[in-house]
């Protein structure tokens, strides 16, 4: 999804087939015995010469075109127009090029970025009772249509909408106000720091969910969209039973079409933004990943992995968290010990660190809007009442579910 400023491929030989023509010698077997019908002429040298030569002996044919009447076979270019040789070389240069490209194509399919180990160190921590002092509240009006009412940080903490502790920071959905005509309101933070690269690791404890919600983690430049690239790292609407999806959007140049490895299944493989309504190209994680049953069972963390390589992103529930992103635990995160992904985008048909630059860490929870709203969704798949704007303006006791809770965010470079 878009959220807006501020969205897999042999060595072939050729050998000329080789042409003979059978030239007849001097083979007189056919003749045995002619010489005792011939006349005999001891006195003159000549008897030493045998019988004659028969006719044409020793002359290979004409073809045609030698004025001999007899046409060449039709697989000797010695008998070949003009026209035909040409005809005939154009399609074998045509053949070359596409063996060619075939292999080449093939290769591509086939290969795959070297996502060796890389020596990691933190390098910003976001957690504690100084969490919201790392972020930036954004309270202009929704890039991307949402009916909510983004609050600067004064009304932010004035209506309980983000509070932080040692152990937690909460953002949430107003639930006060019996009649939001022009908007619920709610936050979306932005991160001061930025990043090209890096190791970000996000500890969830509670994920937001309910009819009219549509919330997301997600990495962009907020000043320069799409061109900077958007990596959504976790983001549903609605109910968000499916679970789970993690996107990127893109300018022109960055395809999935490649070879993948990873546990998610992939939707659509074209990363640019315009395209199937700016969809991006998602990875759909289970319905665990997320929603009520994530937050049943304690949360978990997302992990994501920026690099020239490519962007991969993994899922732990809290039960199955690496010993080296557990809490307390100082030592260095390796995603090479983590098994397989499950979101892959390897950088084979896409220039990473050309499409993702300036990457700040956003929050939100944005209302009906351009996701949120589509009928096939809100009313088709989640079976929402009434009209999202509604259903949002009306209805704040069925926004209770609508928060996220974080235990903290890690960014790690090499």
């Amino acid at each position: 999804m878009n959220h807006g400023p501020g969205p897999p491929r042999s060595d072939y030989g050729y050998r000329p087939q080789e042409f003979h023509s059978h030239v007849p010698g001097d083979d007189f077997s056919r003749y045995g015995g002619a010489t005792s019908h011939l006349p005999k002429l001891e006195d003159l040298d000549y008897q030493t010469a045998g019988p004659p030569p028969p006719p044409g002996a020793g002359v290979p044919p004409r073809t045609k075109d030698e004025g001999g009447g007899k046409s060449a076979a039709w697989y000797d270019p010695r008998g070949w127009s003009l026209r035909t040789k040409l005809i005939v070389g154009f399609v074998a240069i045509a053949v070359i090029i596409a063996v060619i490209v075939g292999a080449v194509e093939g290769t591509k399919k086939n290969r795959y970025p070297d996502y060796s180990p890389l020596d990691y160190r933190l390098v910003d921590s976001y957690e504690g009772e100084s969490f919201l002092e790392k972020f930036d509240y954004f309270s202009g009006k929704d890039p991307t249509d949402g009916f909510v009412k983004y609050v600067d940080q004064q009304a932010a903490q004035t209506l309980n909408l983000t509070h932080a502790t040692d152990s937690s920071v909460v953002l949430k959905v107003d639930t006060s106000n019996p009649s939001a005509t022009e908007g619920r309101q709610s936050v979306r933070l932005e991160s001061k720091a930025s990043y090209n690269e890096g190791l970000f690791i996000f500890d969830i404890i509670h994920t937001p969910h309910g009819c009219g919600t549509w919330p997301a983690l997600w990495l962009t430049d907020p000043a320069n969209w799409p061109t900077n690239g958007e990596i959504d790292v976790v983001e549903t609407n609605n109910k968000a039973t499916e679970g789970n999806a993690v996107t990127l959007h893109t300018t022109d140049g960055c395809d999935m079409d490649v070879k993948r490895k990873m546990t998610g299944h992939a939707q659509f493989t074209t990363c640019l933004n315009s395209t199937n309504s700016n969809s991006g190209c998602g990875v759909q994680a289970p319905p665990s990943s997320y929603g009520e049953e994530m937050n049943q069972k304690g949360g978990g963390i997302y992990a994501l992995e920026l690099r020239k390589a490519g962007i991969r992103a993994w899922f732990f529930p809290r039960s199955s968290i690496p010993s080296d992103l557990q809490k307390n635990n100082n030592t260095k995160p390796n995603p090479s010990t983590w098994g397989t992904a499950l979101a892959d985008f390897p950088n084979t048909s896409c220039d990473i660190g050309a499409h993702f630059r300036n990457q700040r860490i956003v929050a939100n929870i944005d209302l009906c809007g351009q996701l949120g709203a589509l009928p096939k969704f809100y009313h088709k798949m989640y079976n929402c009442p009434a009209t999202c704007e509604k259903f949002v303006a009306h209805s704040p006791e069925e926004f209770e579910e609508a928060y996220w809770e974080f235990g903290g965010f890690k960014v790690y470079q090499a």
